[in-house]
C-alpha cells in the first residue's frame, strides 16, 4: 500500500484511455466490452485510486447478492437495529446503505467513493427511504420510471459498529430492473470485502457463482454468507456448498451458516446477536487488527491491478473489433459511391443524357424547340442518371452489408425521395454556372445580342452531355465565338459538369457515412489502451 505517485500518475491515465473507449457497434462481444468497459471504471474511481489515496480509510464490505437472499436483514442484525429496508416483496433495496461509526462518517461524507452516487442525510433518511420503498412496491410505478431516477446512497451512523469498518447493503445483482443491477454492479466494485449472501434453495443459481467466479478472477478478500438453511438439512446443504466452492477453486474463502430463524420469515426482524456473531467477529477483526486490515486491503486492491493485465488486452482487442468494422463499412460505401461516379461519367461520355425529352428538343433546336426547353431536358436528364446511380450504389452497400446490425445502427438509411432533392438543387446550380459562363463568353466576343448568351448556354450544355449525337453543337459553339473561345469554354464547363457529378455522389456518401464516422471509431483507441497498460505494468 506504499504508492508512488507516478504509480497515481499511470492509474490516472488508465482511467481516462478507459473513459475514452467507446464499443457502439453491435457487434459480438460488444455487450460485454461496455460492461467490462464500466466495471472498470467503477473499480478505479469507487476503489482502486481512493484506496491506494487514503489506505487508512475504513474498510468497506459491500453486502451483495441475488433477490430475497436477506442481505438487508442481515445488514440490519450486523448493526443491531433497522438500518435499511426489508421485506417479501421486490425489489425491496432500492437505495443503497451504506452504515458506519460516527467518527468515519467524514471519509463517506464527500465524494472520495462512490462519487456518482448523491448522499441522502439524517435525519430526513427514514421519511426518503420510506417513500422511496413504497415507491418501489408500488404496482403502477413502471421500470421505466425506476430506470431513470437518479443515483443516491443513504448514510447512517451507529456506535454498534467498530471504527474502521462501513457496511453497505446494495441492490439485487439479478433484479429485474436495470438500472439497479447496474447499481448493485458498481457498488461491488467499490468493496475492500466482498460479503455474498446467498440462501439455502438458491445457493447454486447462476447468479452467485458469477459474482464468485469474478471475486476469484480479481482476488478480492471473500465472505460468503449461506442463509436461512433450515435446520433439518443443514449439515447436508452446507456440505454440499463447501464441495461446491472447493471444486470452484475458493475453498479457502470464509463462509458463515445463518439458520432459518422465525425472525428472517418475512425479512422484517432482527436475528438473534448469535446467529451473525461469527461474521461480525470477522469483520470487527479486520476494522480492528492492523495486520489483518493490511491483508484485507492489500489483497483486494493488489487483485484488482494484477487483472488490469488481462481486462485491458480485452477492452483493447473489442476496440480494434470496432475499429475494423467501421473501415469495412466505410470501404463498402465509398467503393460502391466510386464505382457509381464513373458510372455516370461513362454515360455521359457516351451521350446518354441526350435521350428521351433531351433527344426530343435537341432535334427540334432551334426552330420547334426554345433554349431553355433544351436546358431544362438536358436538366433533367443528368438528374435522372445521378439520382439512379446514388441508387444503385445504395443496392451495392445493401448487398454487401445486407443483414448486418452494425451498418443498420451506424449507417444512414437510404433516401431515395430525400437524395432526388438533393440531386436537383446540386443540378439546377450547375446549369445556373454554365448560363453564367456562357455569357461571360458571349460578352468577351462581342456578341451580346438578344439571347444570345442562353443560345450558347443550350449548345454547351448539349456539347457535354451529347457526346457523338450532338457533335454539331461543337460546330455551332466554334462559329459563334470561334474556335480558341469555344475550346475555353468547353473546358470550364466539362470541369463545373465533373465538379458537380463527385459533388453530388460523395454528398450521398457522406451522408451515409456521417453518423459512423461521428462514432470516431480510431486505431488510437486501442493503441492508447495498450500503451497505458504498459506503463502501468512498468510502474509497479
Amino acid at each position: 500500500m506504499d504508492v508512488r505517485p507516478r504509480l497515481l500518475d499511470a492509474l490516472s491515465a488508465l482511467r481516462d484511455r478507459v473513459d475514452a473507449a467507446r464499443f457502439p457497434l453491435p457487434l459480438p462481444g460488444a455487450a460485454r466490452a461496455r460492461r467490462n468497459r464500466a466495471e472498470l471504471l467503477a473499480q478505479l474511481d469507487d476503489y482502486l485510486v481512493p484506496r491506494l489515496c487514503a489506505p487508512e480509510a475504513p474498510l468497506l464490505a459491500v453486502v451483495g447478492g441475488s433477490t430475497g437472499a436477506g442481505k438487508s436483514t442481515l445488514v440490519n442484525s450486523l448493526v443491531g437495529r433497522r438500518v435499511t429496508e426489508a421485506g417479501v416483496l421486490r425489489p425491496t433495496t432500492r437505495t443503497p446503505v451504506l452504515v458506519c461509526h460516527p467518527d468515519d462518517h467524514h471519509w463517506f461524507a464527500g465524494s472520495r467513493v462512490l462519487p456518482r452516487l448523491q448522499r441522502v442525510w439524517v435525519p430526513m433518511q427514514e421519511c426518503a427511504a420510506a417513500a422511496y420503498e413504497a415507491e418501489a412496491m408500488d404496482d403502477d410505478v413502471s421500470a421505466d420510471a425506476m430506470e431513470h431516477e437518479p443515483f443516491a446512497l443513504r448514510i447512517e451512523t451507529d456506535r454498534a459498529l467498530p471504527r474502521g469498518l462501513a457496511l453497505l447493503d446494495a441492490p439485487d445483482i439479478d433484479s429485474l430492473v436495470e438500472h439497479n443491477r447496474d447499481l448493485a454492479a458498481s457498488l461491488v466494485c467499490a468493496a475492500d470485502i466482498w460479503v455474498l449472501v446467498t440462501t439455502a434453495t438458491r445457493y447454486a443459481d447462476a447468479v452467485p457463482w458469477h459474482l464468485l467466479r469474478t471475486a476469484k478472477e480479481y482476488d478480492v478478500t471473500l465472505v460468503t454468507v449461506l442463509d436461512r438453511v433450515p435446520h433439518q438439512v443443514a449439515v447436508e446443504v452446507s456440505r454440499q456448498y463447501d464441495a461446491m466452492l472447493e471444486q470452484a477453486g475458493l475453498g479457502d474463502v470464509p463462509r458463515f451458516t445463518i439458520p432459518e430463524l422465525p425472525e428472517s420469515a418475512d425479512g422484517s426482524g432482527l436475528l438473534p446477536a448469535t446467529a451473525v456473531a461469527g461474521l461480525r467477529a470477522w469483520l470487527a477483526q479486520r476494522a480492528e487488527d492492523p495486520a489483518a486490515r493490511t491483508v484485507a486491503t492489500a489483497r483486494t486492491a493488489r487483485g484488482v491491478l494484477s487483472s488490469l493485465g488481462s481486462r485491458l488486452p480485452g477492452l483493447a482487442g473489442a476496440s480494434a473489433v470496432q475499429h475494423a468494422a467501421a473501415v469495412r463499412m466505410l470501404q463498402s460505401v465509398e467503393e460502391a459511391y466510386g464505382r457509381a461516379v464513373e458510372r455516370v461519367r461513362r454515360e455521359i461520355a457516351a451521350g446518354e443524357a441526350l435521350a428521351g425529352d433531351a433527344l426530343t428538343h435537341w432535334r427540334g433546336h432551334p426552330h420547334d424547340s426554345t433554349p431553355d426547353e433544351l436546358l431544362n431536358a438536358l436538366t433533367g436528364s443528368v438528374i435522372a442518371l445521378l439520382t439512379c446511380a446514388a441508387d444503385a450504389a445504395d443496392e451495392e452497400i445493401a448487398a454487401a452489408c445486407g443483414g448486418d446490425p452494425a451498418a443498420e445502427a451506424a449507417l444512414a438509411p437510404r433516401d431515395p425521395d430525400g437524395a432526388s432533392g438533393r440531386v436537383g438543387v446540386a443540378v439546377r446550380r450547375w446549369r445556373r454556372c454554365l448560363e453564367e459562363i456562357a455569357q461571360e463568353e458571349v460578352r468577351a466576343a462581342e456578341r451580346d445580342r438578344g439571347n444570345e448568351a442562353e443560345k450558347t448556354a443550350a449548345l454547351l450544355a448539349a456539347a457535354l452531355l451529347g457526346g457523338g449525337r450532338a457533335s454539331a453543337a461543337g460546330d455551332s459553339l466554334a462559329r459563334t465565338l470561334g474556335a480558341g473561345a469555344a475550346l475555353r469554354l468547353r473546358d470550364r464547363g466539362g470541369d463545373l459538369l465533373s465538379d458537380c457529378l463527385e459533388r453530388v455522389l460523395e454528398g450521398e456518401r457522406d451522408r451515409r457515412t456521417a453518423p459512423l464516422e461521428a462514432l470516431d471509431l480510431t486505431p488510437e483507441h486501442q493503441v492508447e489502451l495498450i500503451a497505458v497498460l504498459s506503463l502501468l505494468q512498468k510502474e509497479r
